[in-house]
């Protein structure tokens, strides 16, 4: 049944944070899992400390320094394709059937608190995001993959460590321009982040022959995993894909959850929704700061606090503007453009920054104890026992330590952001036509036919079926987002 159809934008431009804050990843393992009680997650333990660098990235993204000031105040938590443009992508078709009942079903029921937080913080970020994505060309509903992704909060980190409103690995965010280091993560910017959800989508409606639920099914999985399910089933329907045993349960729900949030959201009254708080959209005036500037002098220059400061640039992951950055863009509130940029043009440079000390995590193996581990961080074992409230003598195997990081950074580096390639995710496509083989398209477009068919997740033997749409140019090597 697919006579309503639906808009599912992947843009949107959203200011300030999530209103509200339920614990993200239970709220996510709640609806991953719908018909379980409950769901169990490995967390990673950190066996060793790496040498750190400041301005390096530490594990996936960057996340793992901290002040004992960001540390104190619970922050340091959030810290641990293109597709031709010559006409606008479809709507998303709004099926409804079994599963996408269920879930309705499930935000009616089980699910009402957490869809009626999601449904009220939206109202903050709809309309910017809704923007971006007719600026794109994409359907407006798109804006749902953010509501079932994080409930649209700017900080959810998932046990796989996507990150922001739209869940961003940091391979993709990084193949889509996101500034991801240990200053910034964009992934959390939500007009960026959208920015980069939408080219993304593109991508894969394209990859997948302007089919929408594959599309979705691809930005959860990963575009390869998609196409390998494709090849096994021998099927491009998204519904008989999820009738096999290949693709995991989340992915299977993927999609009859999207389309019910998307259904609810349209007509929240019909369905029950009939008393929802609206969150303000956050107006705001951007700044540009050059250097280094930290952000209590901004709120003290603003007139607000370092809180607001900081919730109005989620990106930003310490106390100050990331280094070697000298046009950085920064939100302040609504109307003090004119008094911050007066208010700092008075205050000299060497004024506008003060270092501070960072800090990382360390989990104490059994051989371990504080004198080796201050010999082999350069620190010492009564600063050690301090920092931990610990004695000096106190056995530490399998504790989580607190380790000063010491700073030996070359600042003329530190931080310097990599010019983004603007054809990192340039694809070129070709419609098969009858008589076509990989032999031939290989030679036609100078590439070889293996790799033709690592692009297009093809057997190597494969027949090629008039109207399949193949990846025949790619600038860089694209990796799968969330795989």
């Amino acid at each position: 049944m697919r006579k309503l159809m639906l808009v599912i934008p992947l843009l949107a431009v959203a200011v300030g944070t999530a209103a509200g804050g339920e614990p993200t990843q239970s709220l996510l393992n709640e609806l991953v899992q719908p018909h379980s009680t409950g769901s169990s997650r490995l967390a990673a333990s950190g066996k060793g400390l790496p040498q750190v660098a400041l301005g390096e990235s530490q594990g996936d993204d960057g996340a793992t320094l901290f002040t004992l000031e960001e540390l104190k105040d619970g922050t340091s938590a959030l810290a641990d394709l293109a597709l031709p443009d010559d006409e606008p992508a479809a709507d998303v078709p709004l099926a409804l059937n079994d599963k996408v009942n269920y879930f309705i079903t499930f935000f009616q029921t089980q699910g009402r608190a957490t869809y009626a937080r999601w449904l009220s913080r939206s109202t903050r970020y709809l309309p910017m995001m809704k923007e971006i994505l007719r600026k794109e060309g994409l359907p407006d509903e798109l804006v749902y993959v953010a509501m079932i992704e994080s409930g649209f909060q700017l900080n959810a980190r998932s046990w796989a460590n996507a990150v922001g409103p739209w869940q961003f690995m940091s391979a993709t965010g990084r193949r889509y321009s996101l500034r991801i280091d240990q200053w910034v993560d964009e992934r959390k910017d939500p007009v960026k982040a959208t920015m980069a959800a939408a080219m993304y989508l593109k991508d894969l409606y394209g990859m997948f022959n302007n089919d929408w639920y594959l599309a979705a099914a691809g930005y959860n999985a990963g575009e390869n995993k998609i196409f390998r399910a494709i090849d096994k089933y021998d099927t491009n329907d998204f519904w008989e894909l999820s009738k096999g045993s290949y693709l995991k349960r989340e992915t299977k729900e993927y999609v009859p959850k999207l389309l019910a949030a998307a259904i609810i959201a349209k007509d929240p009254a019909k369905y029950g929704f009939t008393e929802i708080a609206t969150v303000p959209v956050v107006e705001y005036d951007t700044v540009t700061v050059k250097g280094r500037t930290d952000l209590d002098l901004v709120a003290r220059l603003t007139g607000t606090t370092y809180l607001s400061i900081k919730e109005l640039n989620p990106a930003l992951r310490h106390w100050c503007t990331p280094p070697n950055y000298p046009d950085y863009e920064l939100k302040v509130p609504k109307g003090t453009k004119s008094r911050f940029e007066q208010g700092l043009a008075a205050v000299p440079e060497e004024q506008r920054f003060s270092e501070k000390s960072l800090y990382s995590r360390y989990t104490a193996s059994r051989k371990d104890n504080l004198k080796q581990l201050a010999r082999r961080f350069g620190s010492s074992a009564g600063e050690l026992a301090e920092l931990n409230g610990l004695s000096v003598k106190d056995r530490i195997a399998g504790r989580s330590l607190i380790i000063p990081v010491k700073q030996s950074v070359n600042f003329a580096q530190e931080g310097r952001r990599e010019a983004p390639a603007s054809d990192a995710a340039a694809l070129t496509y070709y419609t098969v036509r009858k008589g076509d083989t990989l032999y031939s398209l290989a030679r036609r477009f100078n590439v070889s036919v293996k790799v033709l068919t690592a692009w297009n997740n093809l057997k190597h033997a494969v027949a090629l079926k008039p109207g399949k749409r193949l990846i025949v140019a790619r600038a860089t090597k694209a990796a799968s987002s969330k795989g």
